[in-house]
This record gives structure tokens, C-alpha cells and sequence, in this order.
């Protein structure tokens, strides 16, 4: 009884050495996830130039990722709902499969084993809020088993914004004056032509620093993502069926026998048939012959 009772408590107690075994392992890999995956979030997320609220910089930010996935086009439609959701859109993507090798092995009299070699990619070009950019990349980190490289780029544009700001100021009061002048002084039309074109000349030039004004906030406000999926090879194997080849439709030997022998009478036929029209002719030569030896040879 006693040996009973020190046995059980002998494997009771084995029992909770290796659940506690268990446990710290599985634990120790949950430590190793969670710090795998801080450590590619901390990677590929992006903190760079990030002005305040009163500040008067205005930053162009840019980022450029490559990065390995299990599947690129379940990671692109995860991306794309992911820019969605943060008020981001997508201006360009190209998904496409790339045959490395391709490979055809005859399995059966009529089938073959077709094996092609592939990897798949995308390029994807998003834009996204300036103020979301973080957010974005950081919601990512789920998708990327192995991250290639990651480039962020943030310009300062503030000087060339007020810059452009104080040339539209100038044009716009230059082109005043000019239609002031046209209006009060131009009298003949050579006058009048010259400077209405000036006027266009210098119309032109506010617009187009409008325009470039108007890039740069759009560039300031939404940053340019770009961004180069990839995923392992992988290995497609198709059983085609083959095509037959013209041997396979030739009739057999006794077939062709009677065929040959259906076509010898036909041509015999038709021989006949031909001789049968030079009737008069074969007549007239029986009459010629008969008429020499009876008469000639007399």
C-alpha cells in the first residue's frame, strides 16, 4: 500500500514538472513572437518629420518598402482595404505571376504531366493622408514575413510654397498694371497687341505657379507609398490531355488492302469507260486493216 501511494506521488509529481515545462516553453515563444513582431512594427513604421500642429514646416514624405509575404494577392487586398480605411487610395498596381521553369513529363499513352515553376509580385503605388502615414505602415506589419528594405523620405517644402506665394503676388499685380495701362494709354492697335500679349505672357506664368502650388499641397497632404510584394516560388502541376497524332487515325492493314483493291476496279472502270468512247475510231482501224490484206495485197 505504501509503495502504491509513493508511486502515485512519484508521477504526480512528474506530471506537474512537465505541464510547468510546457508552459515556460510556450511561453518563451509567445515572448519571441511578440518581440519579432515589435521589432519589424518599430522597423517599418515611420516617425520621421512629423511636424506639430503650429508648425510652420511643411513636409513632403515619401516610403518606399520591399518585403517578402505568404501570399502576395491576399496581402495586396488586405493593403488596399487597410489604405481604404485610412482615407488613402490606390493610384497604381501590377500583379503578375513570373514563370521561372516550365517542365512536361509523359505519364500515359494520352496524358502528360505539366510542372511550372512561378513566383508572384506586385507593385503597388498608394497615397495616403500625411497625418495617417504612420498608421498605415504600422497596420502593414502583419502582412510582411520578411522585410527587404524600407525607405522614408520626408523634403521640406515650406520656402518653395511661400516662394511660389510671393511670385503669383507679383504676376497678379504686374498683370494689373498692364491692363491699367492698356485701358487708360493704348491707342493705336500695334500698342494694344504688344501688351494684351503680356498680359497672356504674364496670366500664364500666376497660373502655372498656381498650379505648382497646388501640387505641393497635394503632395504635402497626401504622402506617396510605394511598395514591391513578393512570395516564395511555388510549383503549379496540371495533367493535360496529349494530342493524338495523325497515325493514330491510319485505318489497319486489311482495310487498306480492300481499300487498294476498290480503287484498282474504279481505275479499271474507268478504263473501260474510256475505251468504250473511242468506239468509231477502233471501228474505223478494224475496217482499215480489213480492207489492206484483202484488197492492198491482192
Amino acid at each position: 500500500m505504501k509503495n502504491k501511494t509513493k508511486l502515485g506521488l512519484a508521477l504526480l509529481l512528474f506530471g506537474l514538472a512537465f505541464a510547468c515545462k510546457q508552459a515556460d516553453g510556450l511561453a518563451e515563444s509567445n515572448v519571441e513572437a511578440a518581440v519579432d513582431s515589435t521589432s519589424v512594427e518599430s522597423t517599418i513604421s515611420s516617425n520621421a518629420a512629423v511636424e506639430k500642429k503650429e508648425s510652420n514646416r511643411k513636409f513632403v514624405r515619401t516610403a518606399d518598402l520591399k518585403f517578402k509575404v505568404k501570399n502576395v494577392a491576399k496581402s495586396t487586398y488586405a493593403i488596399e482595404n487597410i489604405v481604404s480605411k485610412n482615407g488613402g487610395f490606390v493610384t497604381f498596381t501590377d500583379l503578375k505571376s513570373n514563370i521561372n521553369e516550365k517542365s512536361e513529363t509523359k505519364i500515359s499513352q494520352d496524358s502528360t504531366l505539366e510542372t511550372t515553376h512561378f513566383t508572384v509580385d506586385n507593385t503597388i503605388t498608394l497615397r495616403v493622408p500625411n497625418t495617417q502615414l504612420d498608421t498605415v505602415l504600422k497596420s502593414m506589419v502583419q502582412e510582411v514575413a520578411f522585410l527587404d528594405s524600407r525607405l522614408i523620405k520626408a523634403d521640406d517644402v515650406a520656402l518653395q510654397l511661400l516662394s511660389n506665394k510671393m511670385a503669383q503676388k507679383r504676376l497678379a499685380a504686374n498683370q494689373k498694371r498692364l491692363e491699367n495701362g492698356i485701358d487708360s494709354k493704348g491707342k493705336r492697335l500695334r500698342d494694344i497687341t504688344g501688351a494684351e500679349d503680356k498680359v497672356l505672357n504674364r496670366e500664364t506664368e500666376s497660373d502655372e505657379t498656381v498650379l505648382k502650388n497646388l501640387s505641393l499641397e497635394d503632395h504635402v497632404n497626401f504622402s506617396t507609398v510605394t511598395l514591391y510584394l513578393y512570395q516564395r516560388e511555388s510549383v503549379l502541376q496540371e495533367i493535360v490531355a496529349n494530342e493524338k497524332s495523325i497515325n493514330a487515325y491510319r485505318p489497319h492493314i486489311g482495310l487498306q488492302i480492300w481499300d487498294s483493291l476498290k480503287t484498282g476496279w474504279f481505275m479499271l472502270e474507268a478504263i473501260t469507260a474510256f475505251i468504250m468512247q473511242l468506239w468509231a475510231l477502233i471501228l474505223l482501224a478494224i475496217l482499215g486493216v480489213f480492207g489492206y490484206k484483202k484488197f492492198v495485197k491482192k
